[in-house]
């Protein structure tokens, strides 16, 4: 593989070059895909990340160049792109019209204008038959697609930056949605607030799974908050757990928190006279989203669809 185009979800697809063609790094090429003709960028493979790909078990099917985009194509894509913002604007309309709870997301038309995709969300299923009827008649001579997808693979297709300063994984390279609960935040230590563990698709963030064996198996042997026990300075109670360095803060009774490796405490049955608090980290809210549900951050069958 020597060039390759990102296309649904920032994948990428390796592109089959005829033998009568030349194309470049950063060239905009016409490419056939299943849903149509696109234009999409090329991009140089480097050797290594070639070979990786060859030994890959799943990948993309290639794609095929039709022609390198001159500069009548470029104009064509310029209005394209036009096109789609007052197609989504009429199909808005028309929604609206028709009183269907849904949100339209994005709008796609194909480089030979052949098929028109309209992205959206909705709580439940949508009739929109009524709507369709009203779009064939606007949008004559063109396939018209109406696709539901989830509120997770909106935020896979609208792209942007995370509270993490990155790109959304949903939109670079994560591929299928793991399912996520308040479990996994709690387990980890993470401060129970929707600001803090809930990504822009208004789900819990997908990075809440990738750490998660680690801190499991890092719990293991730790004593829970609240617990009394026995160090080497005296009786205290448990009141933070530091599970990437394996250490236990306890305050002792005679006010004083000390840290202490889990491997040098042990748990008692005894009455120990120390008051904690719980740490902020375990149950902080966000001031301005104290009434929100947190398991409405769960997944559900709406959260996605893999409809892309």
């Amino acid at each position: 593989m020597k060039y390759a185009v990102k296309y649904i979800k920032n994948t990428f697809y390796p592109l089959i070059v005829p033998d009568t063609l030349t194309v470049e790094d950063g060239q905009l090429v016409l490419v056939r895909t299943e849903k149509g003709e696109e234009a999409l960028k090329v991009e140089t493979v480097n050797s290594k990340i070639s070979e990786q790909w060859e030994k890959a078990k799943e990948k993309p099917e290639p794609l095929t160049v039709i022609r390198v985009l001159n500069q009548r194509d470029l104009q064509t894509l310029d209005d394209i792109k036009k096109e789609e913002v007052q197609a989504f604007f009429k199909c808005q309309a028309l929604v609206n019209q028709h009183n269907l709870v849904m949100s339209l997301v994005q709008c796609r038309i194909t480089f030979d204008r052949r098929k028109i995709t309209f992205y959206y969300t909705a709580p439940e299923r949508v009739d929109f038959r009524g709507l369709l009827k009203d779009l064939t008649q606007v949008f004559t001579r063109v396939r018209i697609d109406l696709r539901h997808i989830g509120v997770r693979d909106e935020t896979s297709l609208v792209d942007g930056v995370g509270i993490c300063g990155r790109p959304f994984c949903c939109s670079s390279y994560l591929r299928k949605f793991a399912t996520i609960n308040v479990k996994l935040a709690k387990d980890q230590g993470m401060p129970i607030a929707p600001g803090k563990i809930s990504g822009t698709c208004g789900r819990l963030l997908c990075c809440l799974t990738y750490e998660y064996d680690s801190y499991i198996d890092a719990a293991k042997g730790m004593p829970p908050i609240g617990s009394s026990v026995m160090t080497s300075d005296g009786l205290g109670k448990v009141c933070y757990l530091n599970f990437m360095s394996g250490t236990v803060a306890i305050k002792m009774e005679d006010g004083k928190v000390k840290e202490f490796p889990k491997s040098d405490i042990e748990m008692v049955d005894a009455d120990v006279n120390v008051e904690i608090d719980v740490p902020v980290i375990n149950n902080a809210y966000d001031d301005d989203s104290s009434g929100i549900d947190i398991k409405q951050l769960e997944d559900d069958r709406n959260s996605s669809t893999g409809n892309v």
